[in-house]
């Protein structure tokens, strides 16, 4: 009996059942990442969005873990059947302790990438989180905010929410709100701003823009530019219209007012 096959003391197994086992855990990880990639390479072929590839990928992925971590405890003598029971009676008293989340985020999970109120790269805000759909997993979704932090929020939160969808539609509709003092000729602060939209090449002709009236407030009559683009030139239009309609009222001497305060001091009498 050489070295290799003697077993250690207090483990019970030998050296060469600890290299197989080690061995099997590389090379089995090796494997699942090989069949994960083409399963998933597979599934691009056919009409099914990216995000449910991304879904069954992860599930497969799990599963072949699981086997090449069962193939790896059998390696070292030890009965997978007794494995399995055991771990069986863990989930067994996980669940009787009223965990049952893990079982809803999948469930939830299921539910997201069949159903897909989200998808890859659409930017969408989620249980009170905005960022870009990172990834959604069989337990939780991801999603990466402007500022490139990865937030996880669990598969139930994300579907027992109110879910927005930023990108989902391919035109949105632009708004910038600007005050105009009272006195001022409202036709040409409008026929202005309606220059100013109608001139740029990212706003589109159809819906039409137009400016509202939308309120007479304390100090300012309230107008609301509307112009309708394409969602990825969503940003740059509002950008471009915030800084040219002050810069355009300006020069052309249209006063924005802005709130303020007048405190008189009265004198007591001496």
């Amino acid at each position: 009996m050489t070295a290799l096959d003697k077993p250690l003391p207090y483990v019970g197994v030998t050296p060469i059942q600890v290299i197989t086992a080690i061995v099997i855990l590389i090379v089995g990880y090796i494997v699942a990442k090989i069949l994960v990639s083409m399963f998933k390479r597979g599934l691009k072929k056919t009409k099914l969005p990216e995000l449910v590839v991304e879904f069954l990928g992860r599930f497969l992925s799990a599963l072949l873990y699981v086997v090449v971590l069962l193939l790896a405890v059998r390696a070292l003598g030890i009965e997978v059947g007794s494995v399995v029971l055991g771990l069986s009676a863990v989930i067994g008293l996980i669940l009787g302790f009223g965990m049952q989340d893990t079982l809803t985020n999948l469930a939830a999970g299921v539910w997201i990438a069949a159903l897909r109120p989200i998808d890859m790269g659409e930017v969408v805000e989620v249980a009170g989180k905005t960022g870009k759909v990172n990834a959604v997993g069989i337990m939780s979704t991801e999603l990466l905010t402007p500022d490139n932090v990865l937030i996880t929020i669990p598969n139930k939160l994300v579907w027992g929410s109110v879910i927005t969808n930023y990108t989902r539609m391919p035109t949105r509709r632009v708004s910038v709100d600007i005050g105009v003092a009272y006195g001022t000729d409202l036709d040409r602060a409008v026929k202005i701003a309606m220059d100013i939209m109608q001139s740029h090449l990212k706003i589109l002709k159809d819906p039409a823009p137009s400016v509202a009236i939308t309120e007479l407030g304390d100090s300012a009559i309230n107008l609301q530019l509307r112009a309708w683009t394409k969602t990825e030139d969503f940003w740059d239009v509002k950008g471009y219209l915030t800084k040219t309609i002050y810069e355009a009222y300006m020069k052309e001497g249209i006063e924005i007012p802005f709130p303020q305060m007048d405190i008189h001091i009265k004198e007591m009498p001496k």
